[in-house]
């Protein structure tokens, strides 16, 4: 097997039996979750469009370890070509799904770990490098979803791993045994756990010596003993539990966040690609981060589908000729192509690593992120000025439906004469689902706090911007010498 369809990956997932709680209840069998059904069919669109021929092209590659066909979600960037068909590839899905599909972390994490690895190896005489590469190698083959395991909860911010007043705040080794590591602690914000067969962990911040139980990374089965997963909240989330597919707004699309307990897990030598090389924390979360950022090129993709909402609104509204609406429209397409043109940049840009993978440039693909925490947003506004308040305060669509009063739903919702009252009723869901409801989280605030906070970005920019040798550029215009200048002396 190198690429499932989404039958086999759905059933593969249900195999699982995963230990997932919600409302404080074990769920029985995920996959038929209401709740959970429609990040699902997220993921499993990744699989059927791999075997599209109208999507293959952006969808599949050959796998630069066996030279087999694979899903492109699963693949070392082994080119600047690669890496620019996987923000092409994530606008595509973005415009398909309107929400997160929950691939990309897992491939980012992949491609951040095997450069790392090797490098490690280089160093230490380890062998994480082969580790990873057999890890690749079996996801490849079997056409895996692995889930990128990165952020702890920190606890006391202040404070380092090693400080906490509760050691478990950060995912850590307890015990070493021959065959392997048991670890304790747990991950946050885990996007599309529940609909993964692989977790694959990485440390989260910078690390001293003293915190070389925390400097670990690795790859485990999701139903591993010892693996807790409680599904995050979502605002509007019940709705889907209501039998309504017009409040849900995106009935057949959805994202996917949960916590994820790690309870004295044990994992084999063969899964671990770090283990306490604490200079290598910083390499590897960077990567990831860089790698990372661009893959918000997905959020250029669903934008298009607020952006075509919000001008259906409009249309529906009967205000679609005023000069202002068009403004907007305008403004919303411009900041859209600039985060996207920024994502595209730091691919072009990329550059390879010694192991053989190529990683984006890490300036522009923070300077990429910074624009997506602030431009979805504006985006937002925009869509819900031009929607109406309509948009937070219609009825239901059982009220819509009612026998007794769904005839005065139908003639007071009208807008113009031509577009039936359902269907502005759909629009003005789909865009509170997208800037308010479930949708917002995979767009608008993970917009703000994916792949890092936007202190992050800034750091890293500060780091990367050079100002020093733009200093110097200036001075030599300005006919500064730099050995000469001084101040000037009264």
């Amino acid at each position: 097997m190198s690429i499932r369809n989404a039958k086999d990956y759905i059933q593969s997932i249900r195999n699982l039996n995963l230990n997932v709680y919600m409302f404080g209840e074990k769920i029985k069998s995920p996959v038929d979750h209401p709740i959970i059904i429609p990040s699902l069919n997220a993921v499993a669109l990744t699989h059927d469009l791999a075997l599209d021929p109208m999507y293959e092209d952006l969808m599949t590659t050959k796998s630069h370890l066996t030279g087999e066909k694979i899903n492109f979600y699963n693949h070392i960037f082994q080119s600047t070509d690669d890496l620019v068909q996987k923000v092409k590839r994530q606008r595509m899905l973005g415009q398909k799904t309107a929400c997160c599909f929950q691939r990309c972390v897992g491939q980012d994490g992949m491609n951040a770990v095997y450069s790392v690895a090797f490098e490690v190896d280089k160093k230490y005489k380890t062998n994480y490098f082969e580790n990873i590469v057999k890890f690749v190698k079996y996801v490849q083959k079997e056409d895996i979803v692995v889930d990128g395991a990165m952020t702890d909860v920190k606890g006391d911010r202040g404070l380092s791993p090693s400080q906490q007043a509760d050691p478990d705040l950060y995912l850590h080794v307890v015990e070493r045994t021959e065959n392997g590591i048991i670890v304790n602690g747990c991950k946050a914000h885990q996007t599309g756990i529940c609909n993964s067969q692989e977790v694959l962990c990485m440390p989260t911040i910078a690390m001293k010596p003293e915190d070389k139980d925390y400097a670990i990374s690795f790859a485990v089965p999701t139903n591993t003993p010892g693996i807790t997963i409680i599904y995050g909240r979502q605002s509007c989330d019940t709705r889907k539990l209501e039998g309504s597919e017009i409040d849900v707004g995106n009935s057949m699309f959805g994202g996917q966040e949960g916590l994820v307990v790690f309870d004295h897990v044990f994992v084999p030598n063969e899964r671990i690609f770090l283990d306490g090389e604490t200079e290598f924390v910083i390499p590897l979360v960077e990567r990831f981060s860089g790698h990372h950022r661009p893959s918000y090129a997905c959020k250029c993709g669903v934008s298009d589908v607020l952006i075509g909402a919000a001008g259906l609104a409009a249309d529906y509204n009967g205000v679609a000729r005023a000069s202002h609406v068009r403004d907007k429209l305008i403004e919303m397409t411009h900041l859209n192509e600039t985060m996207f043109a920024c994502a595209l940049a730091c691919s072009y840009e990329g550059v390879e690593t010694p192991s053989g993978a190529y990683l984006i440039d890490l300036l522009l693909a923070n300077v990429c992120k910074q624009n997506v925490t602030r431009f979805p947003y504006e985006i937002s506004r925009l869509a819900e000025d031009l929607a109406g308040g309509i948009m937070v305060t219609q009825p239901s669509e059982k009220d819509l439906r009612s026998k007794e009063i769904g005839h005065y739903v139908k003639k007071y919702l009208k807008g113009v004469e031509s577009v039936p009252t359902e269907h502005r009723m759909r629009i003005m869901r789909l865009i509170e689902n997208l800037t308010l409801g479930t949708g917002a989280v995979g767009y608008r605030t993970e917009s703000l706090h994916g792949a890092g906070s936007p202190q992050a970005q800034r750091i890293m920019i500060a780091r990367l911007g050079n100002l020093e040798h733009k200093k110097r550029l200036a001075k030599v215009i300005a006919k500064i010498d730099a050995d000469e200048a001084e101040p000037d002396k009264e």
